[in-house]
């Protein structure tokens, strides 16, 4: 009999390692982590079996069907926003080609085990595309199917696999003679810029607000690659772990869409800038735009409308501004780098 477990994908990245500790934390060690870089430890300890792999490797996953039935799905592996404007090409393999795999995968799986398998999907604020400025300031919070017309690879990338997502749910092999019974259960967020205080900037757009706490804690002099006044929205990574927990608990009659916004708070890069002086009043934070980058960022919406969330599946952030940097973001990091 195969063994069943839960199958997370991108296990070593920043979402990766706080989902397996919040699974472990509830008593799921059934986990079948993949990343194309070890897992570290303690999170190895935490999983079943962890195992270094590419999501372009089909070998890898008919092996792996072989032994394991796979309950559900948590697809994070990606290459990241920054990242995938040097290498396009690349980013849509591991990205668009990848998601893919993954999708066929959960469809043969919801065939043999005649239900429908849930697959977790990550997407991301950048999705949208906003034309201008002036736009991004007359709009308030972007509503999921507003201004998608992404200018970045990752941002083109993540909105096509939700339509793959929607695709493998409601309309796999629509014209057959023999359409398949189940599809799969697609679930996603469109995610905010997240903030990690236990892992390092792995590569986002976003990352400057990170990038600036973590160098404040440091005593490191950093430079912001945006304006002051360049605002997106934000959450604490403890957040983004509950929205897909709490998204992947929903049960599937409550939920009326296939891809949701979630919001926790909005700041400017100066507003950020602002709460670091409060903690670290020595620290050296400059502004030296880059115009590419700042461009991407323009693009984005300054917050996004949850409501769909809210109203779904009972969304509602822990941490605000103050509570993430207060009780999350300031102590973890300043005892990160205590010694």
């Amino acid at each position: 009999m195969r063994k069943k477990v839960i199958l997370v994908t991108g296990a070593s990245g920043e979402i990766g390692q706080a989902l397996i500790t919040h699974l472990a934390e509830r008593g799921n060690n059934n986990i079948l982590a993949i990343d194309i870089r070890p897992v570290p430890e303690p999170l190895r300890s935490m999983c079943q079996i962890s195992i270094v792999g590419d999501i372009l490797d089909t070998a890898l996953f008919e092996r792996l069907v072989s032994e394991y039935a796979i309950q559900s799905i948590y697809h994070l592996a990606a290459l990241l926003s920054t990242r995938a404007e040097f290498t396009p090409e690349a980013a849509h393999r591991i990205n668009v080609e990848g998601t893919l795999n993954l999708l066929h995968l959960a469809i043969e799986q919801s065939r043999w085990q005649g239900r429908s398998v849930k697959f977790l999907f990550p997407s991301s604020v950048a999705v949208y595309g906003l034309p201008d400025l002036e736009t991004k300031t007359k709009v308030s919070k972007i509503k999921e199917n507003q201004f998608t017309k992404p200018s970045t690879m990752y941002g083109c990338n993540k909105l096509y696999c939700e339509n793959l997502g929607r695709y493998y749910a409601r309309h796999y092999r629509q014209l057959a003679t023999d359409p398949e019974p189940y599809g799969v259960d697609f679930r996603s967020i469109r995610f905010p810029g997240l903030i990690s205080a236990a892992t390092l900037p792995s590569g986002g757009t976003s990352d400057y607000a990170p990038e600036m706490l973590h160098h404040a804690a440091q005593g490191k002099a950093y430079a912001a690659f945006v304006r002051p006044d360049t605002r997106i929205p934000f959450a604490a990574m403890p957040d983004a772990v509950k929205a897909v927990l709490q998204l992947a608990a929903a049960p599937r009659k409550n939920l009326k869409h296939l891809v949701y916004n979630i919001g926790s708070f909005s700041l400017s890069a100066a507003e950020i800038k602002e709460r670091m002086l409060r903690y670290y009043p020595n620290a050296q934070i400059s502004f030296t735009p880059d115009d590419n980058r700042q461009g991407i960022v323009d693009s984005w919406p300054a917050d996004v409308d949850d409501t769909f969330a809210r109203q779904d599946w009972g969304w509602q952030p822990d941490y605000d501004a103050a509570r993430a940097f207060d009780e999350y973001l300031i102590p973890t990091i300043s005892e990160r780098y205590a010694n």
